[in-house]
This record gives C-alpha cells, sequence and structure tokens, in this order.
C-alpha cells in the first residue's frame, strides 16, 4: 500500500510529523515487525501474499509481474527422505545445498561431503527415475507498482527451472539466459511470471514484460541494500518457512547378532596345497606323457 494514502476517516488540523516516538509506540514496533515476506505457488494455478506466516489479501490467478532483485549463482539442491504429506507435521529438510556443491552445515542430516558424488543426486534414486536431492532456485522480489518496494521470496518449483523457452516465454534459467542475450538482467525488467496453462502439471513461465522505469530502478537499488534481499535467496527453512521439527536420519545398517551361525558360515573352505614350480613341471610332462598314450592308441584304432 503506498504511504500517501491516508489511513483516517477524519484529519481536521495538520500534524508535526517530527514528534518524538512514544516508548508505547517503540515497544509495539519491535514486536510487530515483519521478519518475512514469500509470494506462494498453489496447486489450484494462484499465487498468495504470506507475511510472516499469514495470507494477505485474496489470491492472485494464473499470473503475477515483478522485478527481480537478487538470485544465487548456482542453482540450490533439497532433499527430503520422507515424501511430502499434506496431514503431518512438516520437517525440516535432512540435507540441502545452497550453491549445489555440498550440504549447508545447518543440515542436519548430510547425505555425503559434496553433492557431486551423493547418491541421493543419482538418476532412480527419485520417484519415477529422478533424483531423490532436488532442485530449487528462492530468488528475491518485488511487485509491479508497489510503490514501498517490499522484498518478497519467491521459490521456483524444480519443473520450471529447466528446459527451452519459446519467443520470450522461457523456464526459470533459460530466461536469465535470454534476457543477458538481449542485454537485459532480470533487475533491469519487469518480470512476468504466469502458470503454463498447457502443462500437465503446475509449471510455470516467465516472460519480459517492459525495462523498468527510473522510479522503479530507485526502488531496485533501495531494495538490494536490504539484508532480506540476500537472506531470501538462500534455503534458510526454519526462519522462512517457519519450520523447526527435524527430519529422521538415513540409517545406516546395524551390527546384526545371533546366536546361531548362518549355513554360509557352516560350510569350511578345505585348505590347499601350495605346490613347488618343480612338482608342477613334473606334473605337466606326466601330463603329456599320458596324452600320447592316448594319441597311440587313437592311430592303432584307425589302423
Amino acid at each position: 500500500m503506498s504511504k500517501d494514502i491516508s489511513i483516517f476517516e477524519q484529519q481536521s488540523t495538520a500534524v508535526s510529523t517530527t514528534r518524538r516516538q512514544s516508548a508505547l509506540s517503540q515497544s509495539l514496533a519491535r514486536a510487530n515487525t515483519i521478519t518475512n515476506r514469500r509470494i506462494a505457488t498453489n496447486t489450484n494455478g494462484t499465487f498468495k501474499k504470506i507475511v510472516n506466516g499469514e495470507q494477505v489479501g485474496e489470491a492472485i490467478r494464473g499470473e503475477f509481474n515483478c522485478i527481480i532483485v537478487n538470485a544465487l549463482a548456482n542453482v540450490s539442491r533439497i532433499y527430503y527422505k520422507e515424501e511430502y504429506d499434506p496431514k503431518k507435521e512438516p520437517t525440516l529438510p535432512n540435507c540441502w545445498s545452497n550453491l549445489g556443491d555440498k550440504p549447508e552445515a545447518a543440515a542436519a542430516d548430510p547425505q555425503s561431503p559434496n553433492c557431486t558424488n551423493c547418491p541421493q543426486n543419482v538418476k532412480g534414486s527419485g520417484k519415477n527415475g529422478a533424483r531423490a536431492c532436488r532442485y530449487q532456485r528462492r530468488i528475491a522480489i518485488i511487485l509491479e507498482g508497489d510503490s514501498d518496494g517490499d522484498v518478497y521470496q519467491f521459490t521456483v518449483p524444480a519443473k520450471s527451472l529447466f528446459g527451452k523457452g519459446s519467443g520470450n516465454v522461457h523456464p526459470f534459467e533459460s530466461y536469465v539466459k535470454f534476457l543477458f542475450a538481449n542485454r537485459q538482467a532480470p533487475d533491469t525488467v519487469v518480470t512476468r511470471v504466469a502458470y503454463d496453462t498447457d502443462a500437465d502439471t503446475m509449471e510455470l513461465m516467465f516472460s519480459p514484460l517492459r525495462e523498468i522505469t527510473d522510479e522503479e530502478y530507485e526502488l531496485v537499488v533501495e531494495a538490494q541494500g536490504r539484508p532480506e534481499a540476500e537472506g531470501y535467496t538462500r534455503i534458510t527453512v526454519a526462519q522462512t518457512d517457519g519450520v523447526t521439527k527435524l527430519p529422521p536420519k538415513q540409517e545406516a545398517p546395524k551390527v546384526q547378532r545371533s546366536d546361531e551361525p548362518d549355513e554360509e558360515e557352516l560350510e569350511v573352505q578345505e585348505p590347499t596345497k601350495r605346490t613347488s614350480k618343480k612338482a608342477e613341471e613334473e606334473t605337466q610332462e606326466s601330463d603329456n606323457l599320458v596324452g600320447a598314450v592316448f594319441e597311440k592308441w587313437a592311430e592303432d584304432d584307425d589302423e
């Protein structure tokens, strides 16, 4: 909401704006400080504004316009051992990597020292032949028309990251390359984010609407200086999503004990006696002699 819109029904006299902020206002301001903003996607083709975990305003159907003010250089990775169940309490991911290279120090259940050799990064480790560890992008955006320039976090789903575009409509990674190829950048254009109505699943497409104005440029520069513009690009799940429950760890194979031996353990291999080289040569000569005798018998039979 614009700051020049009055919240009062009546205002008969001018009020000085230099009044000292009261102790009450300072205390309540600290208690009501906005800690996070994000735009959430929904399976019904809408977007929701979420502020401090609560929806604000009506859901946005189909598409919205924004300016991307920050994103990490690389795509992030995130791994959950258990499948998502909306009926269960959400948990933190088992493992994640902001830059897609190695697990973060805060990950409770890292799966490998690095992402390249991680068993969860192998095709087929997840459902339907996919990787169990999913790709993800979290970007910081401001909404078109918001004169306050409030920064929101937006998570680009894995299926909306990769692929080829058509014209000026692209999946996210292709979209960024398209902008740079045309001497633009994510923070110099207004981007339209829209659901792909031809897709079988929830997929997003990105397209440039126009170049930003001088006024929007000032908002972008100011927004990029805020700490949330950096923080929103990283997977800080507990802080941003309000999730604190730890995930179940991957169970390592346990030592098994028994008071009865397995059948394989009962099979005793007989030791083999090592023969000397001389004995091996003598055996070979004997075999050759026997072979010659059999050949002689065969010749006599032919006659």
